[in-house]
């Protein structure tokens, strides 16, 4: 280790670390040409999830056009989407016996709707199997187009979610692809869209060169837009090509961000090993009622 980098703490592991449990959800992903945001995304709470069993579907491949510098997901030319895609994420959910179906994908520039129309497929042959599940999409920010939100919205998810991931100093360094005021406007008209009918979400990372009162702004404009749910966890780092950690918050940091969200009227998820999709079915409960 680096001398100018700071020590694994205890309290970032995930005590779930028995491998072997995984092997049997992997298999079957596999089996049905499927990938997860959980594997490509090296998720430090991969064999919790995937005991449950639980995963969240990564759609339009592994491949992504943008390589943000905190991701460890590969950038690349990926494939045309697949049409039968949507159908094996259904097929996949339905015998998980899922009840909150979580679907997110890579970003995909290279498309003229950035992945919009999979998205809405995905959603509808959800519901056409699971018509009772909760759908949940994290989606990329389709650089603005409104046109390509608005297909997303029209199949109805119950939770949109789009990660700020950080605040908007450390932009340029870590979403170099990507705008702080876009990724909000997103969310803001997704809330338009939906008539307020949809649970708006975001997430942000921490440990990237942040200060605390920056998180706090970041969630005062989230809460501006509509937005009622933000996880907020720690980054690692997930390959040695990807941007180092600058520190690891203290707990009890997280207890003070999960207050600041209250005093804005919003539900704070926060911890160390939060992500996006994890315990998504609890973090949203009760608040699309």
């Amino acid at each position: 280790m680096s001398p100018d980098r700071p020590r694994l703490p205890a309290f970032v592991l995930n005590p779930h670390r028995k491998r072997g449990e995984t092997a049997a959800l992997k298999a079957r992903l596999r089996r049905a040409g499927l990938h997860t945001v959980c594997e490509s995304a090296r998720c430090p709470n991969l064999v919790e999830c995937f005991s449950r069993p639980t995963a969240a579907f990564l759609i339009l491949g592994n491949r992504c056009t943008r390589g943000c510098r905190f991701c460890a997901v590969e950038a690349g030319t990926p494939g045309p989407p697949s049409p039968d895609e949507p159908a094996a994420v259904a097929a996949a959910a339905a015998e998980l016996g899922l009840t909150h179906v979580v679907v997110t994908s890579v970003t995909r520039d290279d498309l003229p709707d950035g992945g919009a129309s999979q998205f809405a497929a995905t959603i509808a042959a959800i519901r056409s199997r699971l018509p009772e599940a909760d759908v949940e999409v994290l989606i990329p920010d389709f650089r603005g187009s409104e046109s390509a939100l608005a297909t997303v919205m029209a199949a109805g998810p119950d939770v949109l979610s789009h990660n700020l991931e950080t605040v908007p100093r450390l932009y340029p360094t870590v979403r170099p692809g990507a705008v702080y005021k876009r990724s909000l406007e997103l969310l803001w008209h997704a809330l338009s869209m939906s008539k307020c009918r949809v649970l708006i979400k975001s997430g942000l990372m921490v440990g990237l060169g942040e200060e605390k009162d920056e998180v706090v702004a970041a969630l005062a404009d989230l809460a501006d837009v509509g937005c009622r749910l933000v996880t907020v966890g720690q980054y690692l780092q997930p390959r040695r090509d990807r941007l180092p950690v600058t520190r690891y918050w203290d707990p009890l940091e997280y207890a003070e961000v999960v207050e600041a969200g209250r005093r804005l009227a919003l539900r704070v998820f926060a911890g160390p090993l939060v992500r996006s999709s994890y315990l998504a079915d609890q973090s949203c409960a009760g608040l699309s009622d």
